[in-house]
């Protein structure tokens, strides 16, 4: 028997100029950097934060120009807790000079945005919001 998982160690995330990434992901997320990776010739091509609210998890940023930028394609749903929480992101990220939507998803409230490579970043709350959503085109359907 093989044993249980126990939660998410990381999300690592390819961008394709990490000294633009880290200014962005830094100032939207408040993150404090814990390690940087830099390759053979010394030149830094990772870091990994701790990230508030994220628990043990951590979240890093890898530089990857091959494979960054995987534009309108959202790898990770980040949980807020509720509406007032989606409210306040919107806030944040108007006063950041970010775009971005609130949005009904499937059972929450989503905020969508993205990244300077065009990653799509997904804030998802975790409150429901009683609606039926399922015959809106791109949302989910109970199985």
């Amino acid at each position: 028997m093989r044993a249980a998982l126990d939660g998410i160690f990381g999300v690592k995330l390819p961008v394709s100029d990490l000294a633009a990434a880290r200014g962005w992901y830094e100032r939207v997320f408040e993150l404090t950097p814990m390690y940087e990776f830099p390759d053979e010739g010394g030149v830094v091509r990772g870091v990994a934060y701790q990230a508030a609210g994220l628990g043990n998890s951590g979240l890093a940023l890898r530089e990857r120009p091959d494979v960054a930028g995987l534009s309108g394609f959202d790898p990770v749903s980040f949980g807020i807790k509720d509406k007032a929480a989606a409210d306040a992101w919107g806030a944040h990220l108007t006063e950041l000079g970010i775009e971005h939507q609130i949005l009904l998803a499937t059972i929450g409230w989503i905020v969508i945005f993205h990244d300077p490579d065009g990653l799509e970043i997904h804030l998802y709350s975790r409150e429901k919001h009683g609606e039926d959503m399922s015959s809106t085109p791109g949302r989910g359907q109970a199985v």
